[in-house]
């Protein structure tokens, strides 16, 4: 009977816990919708200069977060070739966000979120291709349903859009990329960063990165933005929400890693993605088919049986 009754401290952990995972959801799922109506709704046609602004935003919360509020205690870059592993991973950074948002522009959030689901796809082919990391053969049978449901998926989408669906597969593979380089580049013990501290560095190079690509391939952004920001009062607000937004999905991904597992972070993740369809389908009203919402729970349920295979074979 005793153990069915939780101390005050554990009742505390539970709450936390569950505080957290419902701000990492509302974060996450927030800036997804934010930016579908940024790029898509409010003509605001800029990716490249959003990614941007979140980028910037991450930059000065992790500074005010690491070394003003001292949330986690600040590593120091040791070298300068670790300067350079972590420009690089930046860079793949920028790639995959400013993929995701394009592809926004073009597809509704559920078919992209159906695409984005094949990230383990990628992850187990780069890190075959690059660390010649090999799984169990059952957990690579598992990856044929998560890339089946998305041909099924692309076949049953009404709203879909070849270039958008080509730079959501990049953004995904890029997001995947980034994942096993970081591995890769910062497996040294005395150079690993936790994810708060690697943002702080990221950020930065991120923006310098973005902006003159922003000037350069979008070259009325700062004019339309303006114009926008004054036909539209509440432009700047919603930039700066997105923005802000941006770095909590960050700041809430780390603090739920560390107050639960792997293994609840992957569970949480699969559960997020049918979340955030559910709720883009509710708001934006994009028309959906049997076929499709089939191939999505197909990609969904071979993710989770990856996870599962993973866990049981490593």
């Amino acid at each position: 009977m005793s153990s069915l009754i939780q101390s005050p401290a554990s009742k505390k952990q539970a709450i936390l816990v569950t505080s957290l995972i419902i701000l990492w959801y509302s974060t996450n799922i927030g800036v997804l919708l934010l930016n579908k109506f940024l790029l898509s709704s409010y003509g605001f046609a800029f990716p490249i200069f959003l990614t941007m602004c979140h980028m910037s935003a991450c930059a000065v919360f992790s500074y005010i977060s690491i070394v003003l509020l001292k949330v986690v205690p600040m590593q120091r870059i040791k070298s300068r070739s670790q300067f350079f592993r972590i420009a690089t991973l930046s860079v793949v950074f920028c790639g995959s966000v400013v993929g995701g948002n394009i592809s926004l522009k073009y597809l509704p959030v559920s078919f992209n979120q159906a695409v984005g689901s094949t990230t383990p796809f990628f992850t187990a082919l780069f890190a075959y291709m690059m660390t010649l990391k090999r799984e169990a053969w059952v957990t690579y049978a598992c990856l044929v349903p998560v890339v089946a449901g998305v041909v099924i998926a692309s076949g049953g989408e009404p709203s879909f859009h070849l270039y958008g669906f080509v730079m959501c597969i990049g953004a995904t593979a890029a997001r995947a990329f980034k994942s096993v380089l970081q591995g890769v580049l910062l497996s040294n013990e005395g150079e690993k960063l936790n994810s708060m501290n690697l943002m702080l560095y990221m950020s930065p190079i991120a923006v310098i990165v973005l902006l003159p690509a922003a000037l350069v391939m979008e070259p009325n952004v700062l004019e339309v933005t303006i114009l926008l920001g004054i036909e539209h009062k509440f432009m700047w607000l919603l930039l700066l929400l997105n923005s802000t937004l941006a770095y909590g999905a960050n700041l809430c991904n780390f603090l739920v890693t560390k107050h639960t597992s792997a293994l609840t972070l992957q569970v949480l993740g699969n559960a997020k993605g049918a979340v955030a369809v559910v709720i883009s389908i509710l708001i934006f009203r994009n028309p959906v088919t049997f076929i499709g919402i089939a191939g999505y729970t197909m990609t969904v349920m071979g993710v989770v049986a990856y996870g599962e295979t993973k866990r049981r074979y490593k």
